[in-house]
């Protein structure tokens, strides 16, 4: 079973305190969730695996670490994921960067494809599939299959704020799976919006509502 990971670092926990917050505007909230996403990135690159080199310095022959095996891609999934790629790509700038376009049905709550776009390699990199809230699961669910397909085996699933459901969705389509975020929240009420939550992330960050 892919492992739960819940962040409680204190500079993440007082950021998401601000996007939490009703009265927080579009730039702050924006420059917020890229800032989290960028101390997440840290955090769930930690288990990365390096190499010894030999470099020379200035002074001496050194030697250092250098990242090995997989590269790294990221698949924000539209439109809202978009707003966590530049702080990760601030700490993995060789990194690709694929996009998943999935709507969720305002009816059926189920995803809806209409956009996809993925390095030619994705299939030989370590992926990153982001969005800011994990909900009913089902677009992560759909994103991380429809990464499968394309030949993907070590995907990892990054949430600011989950939802019980949306983790036990994710967790039950996607075993092997591991889900990184920042806070696991009480519930989905009768709309699919995580309670308490932030609201929704799209508009907060793109000024839509």
């Amino acid at each position: 079973m892919g492992t739960l990971t819940i962040f409680d670092h204190p500079l993440i926990q007082h950021k998401l305190s601000i996007l939490r917050d009703k009265e927080t505007g579009v730039k702050e909230f924006r420059e917020i969730v890229s800032e989290i996403a960028n101390l997440m990135c840290y955090e769930a690159t930690r288990d990365l695996q390096i190499e010894e080199i030999e470099i020379e310095t200035p002074v001496a022959t050194a030697k250092c670490g250098r990242l090995a095996g997989k590269k790294l891609a990221i698949v924000p999934i539209l439109r809202a994921g978009l707003g966590m790629v530049e702080g990760m790509l601030d700490l993995i700038p060789s990194a690709k960067v694929g996009h998943i376009g999935l709507y969720r049905d305002p009816e059926t709550l189920q995803p809806v494809e209409y956009y996809c776009k993925l390095p030619p390699d994705i299939g030989q990199r370590d992926v990153f599939v982001v969005d800011p809230m994990l909900a009913t699961g089902g677009s992560a669910a759909a994103a991380i299959t429809f990464l499968k397909e394309h030949g993907c085996h070590h995907i990892r699933l990054m949430n600011i704020i989950a939802a019980p459901e949306g983790v036990e969705k994710v967790q039950s389509e996607h075993p092997d799976v591991d889900i990184y975020t920042a806070a696991l929240d009480e519930k989905l009420n009768d709309h699919g919006y995580i309670v308490p939550g932030l609201g929704d992330a799209g508009d907060r960050i793109f000024g839509t509502k």
